[in-house]
């Protein structure tokens, strides 16, 4: 194995892991949507596996089409720049949309009182909202499907992995092909699995905790986080 290799290895692993790890967006998008779903360990992680492999092979394709055609790392980076912003806008209006709709879905689960006479002259307060009456109503329907892994692909599809084509797949592909699909694969596996673990762990530590007074602003409470993921791209390049 060359130097040059072993430092693009390196780099690949390194790279992969922060980029992954101080880019929030990469994982707060599923923490919170599996808080506010109640989905399943197990979904939460397919999930974030699906959109962090759309992810990376987005931009290794792009990566490996540059190489093929002789494109300039340039106008490469100029597309990668316009892919990030559109994940970045997608994000936003996603998240605001979410939000807007988790309120709405908040105020009308809130609970009121209403009082009940009986004919024996009983009287008491029986409290409920008419959310609960709404899922009674259509539990196990089937009529609606849950859209919100499929955004989440769609918007990590757009989004870019910035250091991969300029940092490491051009310099590995001035060696040679084996040298560029292992640096790619290396950056790739590093990238889905620090997704994985952070995301792990964080539901995993989320889901001990319980807050029974925000539990109903739980989808405008993720709404607002994954707002703020796209606000971090667009303004603070995070």
């Amino acid at each position: 194995m060359s130097n040059e290799l072993l430092i693009l290895i390196t780099a690949a692993t390194s790279i992969g892991f922060f980029h992954t790890l101080f880019g929030p967006d990469h994982y707060l998008p599923f923490i919170v949507m599996s808080r506010s779903h109640a989905w399943s360990l197990r979904k939460t992680m397919l999930v974030t596996a699906v959109c962090g492999v759309g992810h990376v092979l987005s931009s290794v394709a792009l990566g490996f089409l540059g190489v093929i055609l002789g494109i300039s790392v340039s106008r490469l980076e100029a597309f990668e720049s316009f892919r990030g912003d559109i994940a970045a806008w997608l994000l936003l209006s996603f998240g605001l949309i979410y939000f807007v709709w988790g309120m709405r879905r908040a105020l009308r689960h809130k609970a009121h009182e209403h009082a009940h006479i009986h004919e024996e002259g009983i009287n008491h307060n029986h409290s409920h909202n008419h959310m609960d009456e709404h899922i009674h109503i259509h539990a196990g329907s089937g009529s609606k499907k849950n859209i919100t892994p499929w955004m989440l692909f769609t918007i990590f599809i757009f989004g870019p992995c910035e250091p991969l084509i300029p940092i490491l797949m051009y310099p590995a592909a001035r060696s040679n092909l084996f040298d560029l699909i292992l640096v790619a694969s290396i950056f790739s596996i590093i990238t889905i699995m620090t997704m994985l673990v952070v995301v792990f762990i964080s539901v995993r530590g989320i889901n001990i905790v319980q807050i029974k007074q925000l539990e109903r602003f739980s989808h405008a409470i993720a709404g607002a986080v994954v707002s703020l993921c796209g606000i971090s791209i667009l303004f603070f390049g995070l």
